[in-house]
């Protein structure tokens, strides 16, 4: 299901271009910025051809009916309120253009839709022949099935969230899946319980995603909740990083543009905010590692000295490590026993090669950065570090052991050939 989209390509995306942001010296600046894809995006024609000019691809809105789950009152109704006739009719009209990459096919449905995105995602992918189809799934925060008289209609549409991303798995044949998860959207200071639900998310699906052989697409924080706050460059960090740990193949930021929140990229006038010049930076980061870490897949994923007790894994259950052996890495560990978060992945082509992903995950909130060392060995192996500057080779000390600095909330890939 490549299409037009190239997928050999880690793929840094946006939510949302409205039109006062849609000159070319915007376009450009979305280029500028390492933005591969725009989302939820209407069907332009002069803004796709300057898409088209800057090598950016959008996923169109309104080529098709739309559908948001929402809170839920919709659940089971999707077939009902859009016939699969009026999808029919939609793609007869259609006109190809070489910017859109991907159609819309909602957002956040509910499990009780599953069955019917299942005929509307095989005739998309039918009907659209440059195009994939894009839909993206509610996060583990959602409500589930089983409410109490207090709780808000069912989102998930089942008892739990890993019986939600089963669900989709069986029904929905897309080869990636697709969610959203704002870590940083409470209204006080981001809590263990948020880090630990935003682990557990991960887990859940990136372990589904190599259980059905999908890709895992991550929709991330760039805005915030309230006015007075932004996300920090290094909140954006931790929140890429971690996900790329689980093998997150496909970044999107929200919001570019007005969409939902405050403090977007570029506020109502189509001006930069102080999250444009953030942005540049981590995904400049995350493109300098991108090649490189899009030649592994992820196997598995270890949480390596967080301790028993560590409040951002001790609400959920997920056993931390004291240090990670793999049989290619050894001991890997943060040097003072710093919580680390390590993505083991072997070569999409066989070749022998092994990769860690790891994110320092000591510092989730950006109250206390520092620089963290890892150590690890291995034996009989040469190291290409991988990190937001570019690569080198590590060389091992007297007693066999590699080590690299990786402050808070960064990440690298360290590779073993």
């Amino acid at each position: 299901m490549n299409k037009r989209m190239d997928r050999s390509k880690l793929i840094i995306g946006t939510y949302i271009l409205q039109p006062y942001a849609r000159t070319e010296q915007h376009v450009r600046d979305l280029a500028d910025c390492g933005i591969d894809l725009v989302t939820y995006m209407d069907y332009d024609k002069n803004t796709l051809d300057l898409f088209k000019k800057y090598n950016i691809g959008a996923s169109v809105v309104g080529i098709l009916p739309p559908w948001w789950g929402g809170n839920g009152e919709n659940a089971g109704k999707m077939e009902q309120l859009n016939s699969f006739e009026r999808y029919v009719e939609a793609a007869k009209s259609f006109k190809d253009h070489p910017a859109v990459w991907a159609i819309d096919m909602g957002d956040e449905p509910s499990a009780l839709d599953f069955p019917y995105y299942n005929k509307l995602i095989n005739f998309t992918d039918r009907a659209f022949e440059n195009q994939f189809p894009y839909l993206n799934l509610y996060p583990n925060y959602a409500s589930v099935a089983e409410n109490t008289a207090d709780q808000v209609t069912s989102q998930l549409g089942t008892r739990t969230y890993r019986e939600h991303i089963e669900k989709y798995c069986e029904n929905v044949p897309t080869d990636y899946i697709c969610y959203d998860f704002y870590m940083y959207s409470n209204d006080s200071d981001i809590s263990p319980t948020d880090v630990a639900h935003a682990y557990e998310n991960l887990v859940t699906v990136s372990d589904a995603c190599r259980n059905t052989g999908r890709s895992m697409w991550i929709v991330l924080q760039v805005n915030s909740r309230l006015p007075d706050r932004f996300t920090t460059e290094n909140q954006l960090r931790f929140q890429a990083y971690s996900a790329m740990a689980f093998g997150a193949e496909s970044i999107i930021w929200a919001c570019w543009t007005g969409g939902w929140w405050h403090n977007q990229v570029l506020d109502r006038n189509g001006e930069k905010t102080e999250q444009y010049e953030k942005l540049k930076t981590v995904n400049r980061e995350l493109h300098a590692i991108g090649e490189r870490y899009m030649k592994y897949r992820r196997t598995s994923t270890h949480f390596v000295g967080f301790g028993d007790s560590h409040s951002d894994l001790r609400l959920i259950d997920l056993k931390p490590l004291c240090s990670l052996s793999t049989g290619v890495f050894f001991d890997v560990h943060e040097k003072n026993g710093s919580p680390i978060v390590i993505g083991q992945m072997v070569s999409r082509k066989g070749d022998g090669s092994y990769a860690l992903m790891i994110c320092a995950s000591d510092d989730s909130r950006d109250k206390d950065t520092k620089i963290n060392t890892v150590t690890f060995r291995a034996p009989y192996r040469q190291i290409i570090l991988s990190d937001g500057n570019g690569e080198r080779a590590l060389a091992a000390d007297e007693n066999g052991y590699f080590s690299f600095n990786l402050p808070s909330c960064h990440g690298a890939l360290i590779v073993a050939g």
